[in-house]
């Protein structure tokens, strides 16, 4: 029978080895744990960037107005009569009648009122504002807004604005030059006005919410319903269509849907989109998404271009000669580019974005001829996406 004899000072080396190899395993293991859990979430999108939920919504504000105090940058009372009858109405409800007497200020100008009332926004609150000149005036650089009311689509005033307008840009003229910066005839209003009517809605005692997707697609509107599903542990969520999700409230959040809302929107899926191919002729631009594939299709491009240049020559006779004239010889010369060293590509079925933009750049082709390229495939049935012409 042998036996083996380990000395204390073996057993002293291994220990330290083996503790080291099972730290490297143990870090190994929780590299591959943060990797797989943090993966998913960079590539998916939180609900709250895709979606709108129901009543949480902004409304559109206008009003018309008077700036004054311009100095002599103001409308023309004689080709803006709009101006010239609410200076008078404006006067009159001040105690003042100047309506027989002759106008010539050039220091008011008629402005449109322009403002966002937020979701939510109570009464007191201040709201910014864009003035907008509707006459003829150059500026509005000094001006004054004087109270204007502001009104919501359904007529009623929600707010009310008045105060010095900021200008952006300004003009500067003489006899016979001018210089003019950014647009003078446009200013904004900081915290400009007051809003004076709540629109209400009662948010926390909801029943039931609507999920809006901003970009209707049945995949993306089926997957948020799952996750908002698997979050609550029930089926409170339903797909009514591509861009609308019901979500019954569950019993621990009743009369508490804003906590609800704000817990769904933190939840992350990864939006589906249709394959699409937007191209804007104007200015030649094309975006393509990542789902776009093209089918087995053979592609020639080439255009004829001929080229006529005329250099004519002078022809002079030689000196001292008796009967020679000076004429004009003409040089012609003609290119022709048929494109021939262009050939015939064939893209393969299944072909990926970077596959094809590849393939038609090695081709030489421009923005201008791939739009009618991708026009082309499209009618040939071999593009499997939608063309969208901006």
């Amino acid at each position: 029978m042998n036996a083996t004899v380990t000395s204390s000072s073996d057993l002293a080396d291994s220990r330290p080895r083996r503790t080291l190899r099972g730290a490297l395993r143990v870090a190994l293991a929780a590299l591959l744990l943060v990797g797989s859990a943090v993966t998913p979430a960079n590539a998916n999108s939180r609900i709250k960037d895709i979606a709108d939920f129901e009543g949480v919504r902004e409304n559109l504000l206008v009003g018309y107005g008077l700036v004054v105090g311009l100095n002599g940058t103001g409308d023309t009372l004689t080709n803006s009569p709009f101006t010239k009858q609410s200076l008078i109405g404006m006067l009159e409800r001040l105690g003042i009648n100047v309506r027989n007497d002759t106008l010539k200020t050039a220091n008011v100008a008629a402005v449109m009122v322009t403002s966002t009332l937020p979701a939510f926004a109570r009464a007191g609150t201040r709201v910014d504002v864009t003035v907008s000149a509707l006459g003829d005036a150059k500026s509005l650089q000094g001006g004054t807004l004087l109270v204007t009311p502001l009104v919501g689509a359904d007529g009623e005033v929600y707010a009310v604005s008045q105060g010095t307008v900021s200008v952006s840009g300004f003009v500067a003229q003489g006899q016979s030059a001018s210089v003019t910066k950014n647009v003078p005839t446009t200013a904004r209003i900081a915290s400009g006005a007051i809003v004076e009517r709540e629109v209400g809605f009662e948010l926390a005692s909801l029943k039931s919410v609507h999920i809006s997707l901003r970009n209707p697609d049945f995949t993306t509107a089926n997957r948020v319903a799952q996750a908002v599903n698997s979050f609550l542990g029930t089926g409170a969520a339903l797909t009514l269509d591509p861009a609308t999700i019901a979500v019954t409230v569950p019993a621990k959040y009743k009369n508490n849907v804003p906590a609800l809302l704000t817990d769904i929107e933190q939840l992350r899926v990864e939006p589906d989109q249709t394959a699409r191919v937007v191209i804007d002729e104007q200015s030649g631009v094309i975006v393509m998404g990542e789902s776009v594939r093209i089918s087995t299709v053979a592609i020639a491009q080439g255009n004829l271009t001929i080229r006529i240049t005329e250099t004519p020559q002078v022809s002079q006779p030689t000196p001292f000669s008796t009967g020679g004239t000076t004429t004009t010889v003409p040089r012609t010369s003609v290119q022709i580019d048929d494109s021939k060293d262009k050939k015939l590509a064939v893209l393969s079925s299944g072909v990926t974005l970077q596959e094809l933009v590849n393939g038609l750049n090695a081709m030489g082709i421009g923005p201008r001829d791939m739009i009618s390229i991708l026009q082309a495939i499209k009618a040939s049935g071999a593009l499997q996406a939608e063309i969208e012409v901006m």
